[in-house]
């Protein structure tokens, strides 16, 4: 992988639509070479985020009171709450670098960060007609840990990665999450037994050399 220091913002507890505001500011930011490459971990309040394609069947039972927000993300329904590690990515990408070539490149660094938490882990090619299968899933039990969708804007990537660490994974059985109707969402701690958040957070911050 490329030598691609990053770097780090910290942040806790973020609403979603705050944290949108400052991720375009960021953005602009980065497209006028005014800020570094720049990797910003937080977390969010109970949120579920759904691009363009998401099919209404996929959507919750507006009964579990939880809020459904459009995104300009790429990718379909994700789920964001309290134990979940959120990472937004603030790139500019090299010449004749895609955003998708990014994102093999995200899928890589946190499977290494996986592997140190003692969670073996794997990408998946997605087969020809199906939806994508872009994220994280673990080796030994098949199930998806993180979930990827981002997209690029005058060469500068946005949004980024959702990790769960140690949440209430019930709110991803009350919708279809990424557009898989089978998936089983887990966490480092459904997986480990172990795993705290701030055990993750310099973990991953480490996988992607990004440095306060």
């Amino acid at each position: 992988m490329k030598v691609r220091p990053l770097l780090l913002i910290q942040d806790d507890l973020v609403e979603y639509d705050k944290a949108m505001a400052r991720m375009a500011e960021m953005v602009e930011q980065r497209q006028r070479d005014e800020r570094p490459d720049t990797l910003w971990l937080l977390s969010h309040p109970q949120v579920y985020t759904v691009g363009r394609r998401t099919p209404l069947e996929h959507l919750p039972d507006p009964a579990h009171h939880i809020p459904v927000v459009e995104t300009t993300r790429g990718g379909q329904l994700t789920y964001h709450g309290p134990g979940q590690l959120v990472g937004y990515l603030i790139v500019k990408l090299a010449q004749g670098e895609g955003v998708v070539d990014y994102i093999r490149e995200v899928e890589f660094r946190l499977i290494e960060a996986l592997g140190e938490l003692g969670i073996r882990a794997e990408r998946r090619d997605t087969p020809p007609g199906s939806e994508l299968l872009t994220g994280v899933w673990t080796s030994a039990t098949g199930r998806k840990i993180v979930s990827i969708g981002m997209r690029q804007s005058r060469g500068v990537t946005s949004h980024g990665f959702a990790l769960n660490v140690d949440g209430d994974l019930a709110p991803w059985q009350w919708a279809v999450a990424c557009g898989l109707p089978e998936v089983d969402m887990t966490s480092v701690h459904r997986e480990s037994g172990a795993g705290t958040m701030d055990r993750v957070r310099p973990v991953v911050a480490e996988a992607f050399e990004a440095a306060l």
